[in-house]
C-alpha cells in the first residue's frame, strides 16, 4: 500500500511539474534562510559551553553605585579571588584574568610580530577552561613570573615548525624577557574572550595587591559540586564590609555603614559562565556581549520566512485543486478512501519537503563562507558532528511537509466524486482561503521590509549624526609608548611634513575611551561623581575640532593649567556644577587630594556608541613625561597616502623596529556599530528572500488564474476590452489584498520597531514615509511579478483563447 501511495505521489509530481518546481524553490529558500539563522542563534547560545566544568564555573560581577550613577560590570580587584578561596568553603579554585590593553609588539630573533589579545592569567587557567595543552606541563605553565603560553596559531606564526618551549620573547618595551612555557590550542570562536598569548599573572606587579577599591580584572570561581549559588552571594556583603570598609574610611573619611546609608552600593555577586555572552546587563571585561533581544527578533524572522514558504506551498496546492478534482473523484469511485487520499497528498508534500531540505542544505553549504565573513563567525554545517543531527533534519523535513500539505490534503480528499465528475466546484471556500493566505504572506513581507528600512535609517542616523568633532582625515597612532624618550622629537618631525595639518597626544580617543574615574566636588566631599577621563595636550581641541561652549582650553602660558580641567556639557547638567564656583577633587592612592579648577566647558561630543546617552567627561592636561596612549595626526586629504608614508618613515627613525600601528578615527566610529550593521544585513537578506518567496507564489497563482480565465479573457477581448482593461481586471484583486496586508502590518511593525528602538538613547521616529516606502516596495514587486503573465495572456488572439481547454 505504501509503495502504491509513493508511486501515485511521484506521478502526480510529474503532472504538476511547473507548480511543484515553484513550491520546491520557495520552500528550499525558506528552509535555507531559516536554518542559517538557526545556526547563527545556536552559535550565539553555545558560547563557553565547550568547557567540561561549565556548570561549576562562575564569573564575579560588581554592582557599584556612587551618587546617582550605577554600574554593573564583570570586574573585581586583585584580592577578591584569593580571599574567596580562603574564606568561602564552597569555592574550590579561583582564576584571575586581565587583558593587557593595546596591541603589543612581540619580538623574537629581532623579528617583531603584532598580537592584540595578550591576557594575564593565573596558573589555574587550564583547570577552568577546556583548552588543550599541546606542549608543556599544564601544572607548570603559568606558575611563575615571566612565563608565557602561546596559542597554536601564534606559535606557528612566530616559530613555524620550530619547538617554541623555553624560547625567549620580548613584549613591547618591557626590558625583562618572557620564557615560553607551553603551547595551547586556539581559543574557540564561541568564547567570551580571545587570547593569542597567556602571560603569568605573577608577572603583574599588582598580583598580590590587597586593594579592594581598584577593579580592573576578571575573577572566576570554580565551585564545589552541588553548591547553592544563593549562599555564596549572601557571603559577599560581609567580605566587602571587612575588606573594603577600611578603604572607604581612609579615602572618604566615613564609615562603610554611612557610605551605604547615602544610597551607595558596592556588591559582588556570581554570574554563570554560560550566561556571560548574552547578559547585556553586565559590562564585560573582554568581548562585547550578544544581544538576546536581537536573537529573539532573528528567531522570529526565521519562523516568519518559513511560514511564508509554507503558506506559499499551501496556496499553490489549493489553487491546483480544480485541476485535481477529477483525479480525486475517479479514485474515490475506484475504491480509494479519504484516508488513502490524505496519505497520498501528505506523501507528496513530504517528498517535496525532503527534496527542498536537500536543496536547502546545498544552498547553505555554498553560502556559509560568505555568511561567516559577513558576520565574523565560524559557523559550520557538519551533519556527522552528533548522532541526532540527521534524525532531527529528517523530522524537520517531515514536520514541514505535513504542515505545508495538511490543508490541501484534507481539502482535496473531501471532494464529492458525484459533484466533481459532474463539474461542480468548491470555489468559494478555496478562493477565500487563497485570499487569506496571500494577505498573510504579504503582511509578513511588508513587516520585514519596513523593519529593515527602520533598522537602516537608525544605523544611518547614528553614523551620520554630527559627532561634535571633525572625524575625517584623523589618523590615530596606537602605541605612543613605543617611542619612549623619542616621543617629543617624533612629534616635532611630523610638524615638518607638508601634509600634516596638526597633531595631538592623548590617553584615549573617541570610540576607545578607557579611563572611567571617580571624583568629588569641592564642598561636597561625601558625594562621588563618575566621569570619563582623557589626558590631553594643548592641541587636542584644535586637532579634533571640538567646540568650546565657554571658558578656554589649556595654554602653555598658564603653568597652573597642569592642575586645571575642562568638562563637557553633560557633566555640568548631570551634577549641577557651576564651573566658576566649584573645583573638581581627585584622590590619589596615597590619599593625597588634587584640586582641579574648571577653566572651560566643551560642547558634548560622541566618544562611544549612541546607544547610550553622552556621559560626563573631563579633560586634564597630559604631562610630556606621560609617554603612553595615542597620537592623533590631522592630515590633508590631498596626497594623504604620501603623507602617511612619510609618517611611517619618521616612525621607523624614532623607534627600534616597532611597526607603526595606525587607523582612522572615522573607521573607529564605524566599528562602534559593526554589530548593528551585521544585524541589518541579515534583516535585508531575510526581507528580500521573504518577498521573493511571496512573489514566487504570486507568480504561480497568477499563472493558474490566467489559465482558468483564458476563455473569459478571450470573450472580453472579442467584446472590445483593451489590454490595460484586462490587466486591471486580473491584477486589481492582488492590489487590494496587498493594501489590506499593509493596513495589518503597520501597527504590528510600529510596535515591534518601537521596542527595538528603545535600546538606543539617540534614535529616529518611524514616520509615515517609512511605512509607505514598505508598501510601495511590496506593491511594486507584486505588480512586476504578475505583469508578465497577465499582459502575455491579455495579448493572445481571442480566437485562440476561446479554443483553449
Amino acid at each position: 500500500m505504501l509503495n502504491n501511495i509513493i508511486k501515485h505521489s511521484l506521478r502526480s509530481f510529474k503532472r504538476q511539474r511547473s507548480y511543484n518546481i515553484i513550491n520546491i524553490t520557495g520552500l528550499s529558500i525558506g528552509l535555507a534562510c531559516s536554518l542559517l539563522i538557526a545556526l547563527y542563534i545556536i552559535y550565539e547560545v553555545s558560547y563557553d559551553r565547550y568547557n567540561v566544568r561549565k556548570d561549576r564555573i562562575y564569573d564575579i560581577a560588581l554592582n557599584f553605585r556612587i551618587g546617582d550613577q550605577e554600574f554593573t560590570e564583570a570586574t573585581t580587584s586583585y584580592p577578591v579571588g584569593p580571599t574567596s578561596l580562603r574564606e568561602i568553603p564552597e569555592v574550590e579554585d579561583f582564576l584571575r584574568m586581565r587583558k593587557m590593553y593595546g596591541a603589543a609588539n612581540v619580538t623574537y630573533n629581532n623579528q617583531t610580530y603584532d598580537e592584540e589579545n595578550i591576557v594575564e592569567a593565573d596558573s589555574s587557567f587550564f583547570n577552568f577552561f577546556s583548552i588543550p595543552v599541546l606542549k608543556g606541563d599544564p601544572a607548570n605553565l603559568l606558575n611563575a613570573p615571566r612565563k608565557i603560553v602561546l596559542s597554536s596559531s601564534m606559535a606557528k606564526k612566530i616559530f613555524g615548525s620550530e619547538n617554541p618551549v623555553d624560547k625567549i620573547l620580548k613584549i613591547g618595551k618591557d626590558t625583562i624577557p618572557y620564557t615560553v612555557s607551553g603551547v595551547m590550542g586556539d581559543i574557540p570562536g564561541n568564547s567570551h574572550f580571545k587570547a593569542g598569548m597567556l602571560v603569568s599573572m605573577l608577572s603583574d606587579s599588582q598580583a598580590n595587591s590587597q586593594e579592594w577599591g581598584s577593579n580592573n580584572l576578571s575573577t572566576y570561581l570554580l565551585l564545589k559540586p552541588n553548591t547553592n549559588i544563593k549562599n555564596i552571594n549572601e557571603k559577599y556583603p560581609a567580605l566587602v564590609r571587612k575588606y573594603f570598609g577600611p578603604e572607604v574610611q581612609r579615602f572618604l573619611n566615613i564609615s562603610f555603614e554611612e557610605f551605604l546609608a547615602k544610597g551607595n552600593i558596592y556588591r559582588y555577586y556570581l554570574q554563570k559562565l554560560t550566561d556571560i555572552h548574552l547578559d547585556t546587563s553586565i559590562k564585560p571585561s573582554f568581548l562585547a556581549p550578544g544581544d538576546p533581544k536581537l536573537l529573539r527578533i532573528l528567531g522570529t524572522i526565521a519562523l516568519l520566512i518559513l511560514l511564508v514558504a509554507v503558506v506559499n506551498f499551501t496556496n499553490l496546492s489549493t489553487a491546483q485543486a480544480s485541476a485535481r478534482a477529477k483525479e480525486v473523484g475517479i479514485k474515490k469511485l475506484g475504491g480509494s478512501t479519504k484516508g488513502m487520499l490524505i496519505a497520498q497528498f501528505l506523501t507528496e508534500s513530504v517528498i517535496m519537503s525532503f527534496v527542498s531540505t536537500i536543496v536547502a542544505l546545498i544552498i547553505i553549504k555554498l553560502v556559509l563562507p560568505f555568511f561567516n565573513e559577513m558576520l565574523g563567525t565560524s559557523l559550520m554545517l557538519r551533519l556527522s558532528d552528533a548522532w541526532f543531527i540527521v534524525p532531527v533534519m529528517i523530522l524537520f523535513a517531515i514536520i514541514t511537509g505535513v504542515l505545508a500539505g495538511s490543508y490541501p490534503a484534507f481539502f482535496l480528499s473531501s471532494f464529492s466524486p458525484y459533484k466533481v465528475l459532474k463539474g461542480g466546484k468548491n470555489n468559494n471556500q478555496k478562493v477565500g482561503l487563497r485570499k487569506v493566505l496571500v494577505v498573510l504572506q504579504f503582511t509578513i513581507s511588508i513587516c520585514l521590509i519596513v523593519g529593515t528600512l527602520i533598522m537602516y535609517r537608525q544605523i544611518m542616523f547614528m553614523t551620520e549624526r554630527d559627532p561634535g568633532f571633525v572625524k575625517d582625515q584623523l589618523v590615530v597612532i596606537d602605541n605612543e609608548e613605543a617611542l619612549g624618550a623619542n616621543a617629543k622629537s617624533f612629534k616635532e618631525s611630523l610638524k615638518g611634513i607638508p601634509g600634516v595639518v596638526s597633531l595631538t597626544s592623548s590617553s584615549s580617543v573617541p570610540g576607545n575611551s578607557n579611563n572611567f574615574n571617580g571624583y568629588m566636588l569641592e564642598g561636597k566631599k561625601d558625594e562621588t561623581i563618575m566621569m570619563w577621563t582623557d589626558l590631553v595636550d594643548y592641541n587636542f581641541l584644535e586637532t579634533y575640532g571640538i567646540q568650546l561652549k565657554s571658558g578656554r582650553f589649556f595654554n602653555k602660558e598658564f603653568p597652573a593649567d597642569a592642575q586645571a580641567c575642562l568638562l563637557n556639557e553633560s557633566a555640568l547638567k548631570k551634577y549641577n556644577i557651576d564651573p566658576e564656583k566649584l573645583r573638581i577633587l581627585g584622590y590619589r592612592d596615597s590619599g593625597k587630594v588634587d584640586y582641579h579648577p574648571i577653566i572651560g566647558v566643551v560642547k558634548d561630543f560622541v566618544f562611544e556608541s549612541q546607544r547610550n546617552q553622552i556621559a560626563p567627561f573631563i579633560f586634564r592636561l597630559k604631562s610630556e613625561n606621560d609617554r603612553y596612549g595615542y597620537i592623533t595626526v590631522k592630515i590633508s586629504p590631498k596626497n594623504h597616502m604620501e603623507t602617511i608614508k612619510k609618517i611611517e618613515t619618521s616612525w621607523k627613525e624614532s623607534t627600534t623596529g616597532d611597526p607603526l600601528k595606525y587607523h582612522f578615527v572615522d573607521d573607529i566610529m564605524r566599528q562602534l556599530y559593526v554589530k548593528e550593521r551585521q544585524n541589518a544585513l541579515i534583516a535585508v537578506i531575510s526581507s528580500l528572500l521573504a518577498i521573493f518567496i511571496a512573489a514566487l507564489g504570486l507568480y504561480g497563482l497568477t499563472s493558474y488564474t490566467v489559465e482558468q480565465r483564458t476563455k473569459e479573457i478571450g470573450v472580453r477581448k472579442a467584446m472590445g476590452s483593451s489590454v490595460p482593461g484586462i490587466y486591471f481586471i486580473i491584477s486589481r484583486e492582488i492590489i487590494i489584498l496587498i493594501s489590506i496586508s499593509a493596513l495589518l502590518s503597520f501597527p504590528i511593525i510600529y510596535y515591534v520597531s518601537g521596542k527595538w528602538l528603545e535600546s538606543f538613547y539617540y534614535r529616529i521616529t518611524p514616520g509615515l514615509i517609512t511605512f509607505l516606502g514598505g508598501l510601495i516596495i511590496a506593491m511594486g514587486i507584486a505588480v512586476l511579478t504578475i505583469s508578465y503573465r497577465t499582459l502575455r495572456a491579455a495579448r493572445v488572439n481571442p480566437a485562440k483563447s476561446l479554443r483553449y481547454e
